[in-house]
């Protein structure tokens, strides 16, 4: 089967977490002997980002950790795309939400003239916090939508933006994504995620940089988007801050710590329950401990309190961090529950087998739409 995608980007995952997942599909896609084409603009930003803070070389190490990707990765200028080729002979087009609008009505105008399955991809909360957005993707040619939770999905149908729309959630790439048990440890807790705009400054301070400044903690941050005040703040707080780092090297960094933890981004709390994103999977692939910040609301894909641990305030942190840290079986016991959740029902090979189904589904119901029968 051909697949092409439209992406943001697969090279950079600079402040993008969406290319973790994407990644994965497209090397389990690639395993199991699909065609897979990945194009992505030229002044993507998170790229433009990338070499502007450290230059090529990341794009070159990318190639390195993904080397099936890298063929089918393929960089255009925006404007300058021959859609009618890229797409001549497609089986499957995914177009995920971080692309331009007349990119995305552009595609879906040839998909009335040629028989490819063509689904939207949307892993952001703009469906319920800024709708305006969404509304004014013309995707009234597209067979579906995949929502990476229920209330995305719920969204799009009730607003009509889309005919159907079927929940995708994200998992964890576990060919990268696995414990080093050879690991030297270099210290108790890292955490990996980036300052973001404002929407959860007020829980890393509770649950985070208070807990590690109180219990003293070897602790390490990773991530962008820091402004100054918050890395001075983590240097007082005795955390060493450790800039960006490349999502293919978390795996061995979890593996140095004894603990990480989930601060969820308030509109994951408040107005979409029930949608993990992309770092809880990765960590607990990895066979870290994992404590929860007020997140409980799992959409039934996890069992808090076996899976990982959660707490409902800063003194709560405290007190799980010291017990994990000073206690190797229930760490072990943590970690293998939350790693054994993920690979039996977590990971991108799981979410191959579902986008799979739903092609098959999608064609079978033009089938019967046009009167020749049903696929079994």
């Amino acid at each position: 089967m051909r697949v092409v995608m439209f992406v943001h980007s697969l090279r950079s995952d600079w402040n993008h977490g969406n290319a973790h997942f994407l990644r994965g599909i497209a090397a389990e896609l690639l395993a199991r002997g699909h065609d897979v084409h990945a194009f992505e603009p030229e002044d993507a930003w998170s790229v433009v980002n990338l070499v502007s803070e450290h230059g090529t070389a990341p794009l070159a190490r990318f190639g390195q950790a993904y080397p099936e990707l890298v063929p089918a990765v393929h960089v255009y200028r925006p404007g300058h795309l021959d859609l009618d080729g890229v797409l001549a002979g497609a089986d499957l087009v995914l177009v995920h939400e971080w692309n331009d609008p007349a990119l995305i009505a552009a595609i879906g105008a040839r998909r009335r003239r040629q028989p490819f399955v063509l689904l939207f991809h949307d892993t952001h909360h703009r469906s319920v916090t800024a709708p305006a957005e969404i509304a004014a993707y013309d995707l009234s040619d597209y067979d579906g939508v995949l929502a990476f939770g229920d209330v995305i999905r719920d969204a799009y149908v009730a607003n009509r933006w889309a005919a159907r729309a079927w929940t995708w959630h994200e998992a964890a790439d576990t060919r990268h994504f696995a414990p080093h048990p050879a690991a030297k440890l270099e210290g108790d807790l890292v955490w990996i995620g980036n300052w973001g705009d404002g929407e959860r400054s007020a829980e890393l301070h509770e649950f985070l940089i208070g807990p590690s400044a109180q219990l003293r903690l070897r602790a390490r941050v990773y991530g962008v988007r820091y402004p100054a005040a918050a890395i001075r703040t983590l240097q007082d707080a005795g955390i060493e801050y450790g800039g960006w780092l490349p999502n293919y090297e978390a795996p061995a960094v979890f593996s140095r710590f004894r603990v990480t933890v989930h601060v969820p981004r308030q509109p994951y709390l408040d107005t979409l329950p029930g949608i993990p994103t992309i770092r809880p999977f990765e960590a607990l692939a990895c066979g870290i401990p994992l404590v929860a910040a007020r997140w409980r609301e799992t959409g039934g894909l996890f069992t808090p309190g076996a899976d990982f641990a959660v707490v409902d305030s800063g003194e709560e942190m405290s007190e799980t961090l010291e017990r994990l840290v000073g206690d190797d079986a229930a760490r072990a016991r943590l970690a293998a529950h939350g790693r054994a959740t993920v690979l039996g029902a977590h990971t991108c090979a799981h979410r191959v087998d579902q986008l799979l189904a739903i092609a098959a589904q999608t064609r079978a119901m033009r089938m019967v739409a046009r009167g020749q029968g049903a696929i079994a």
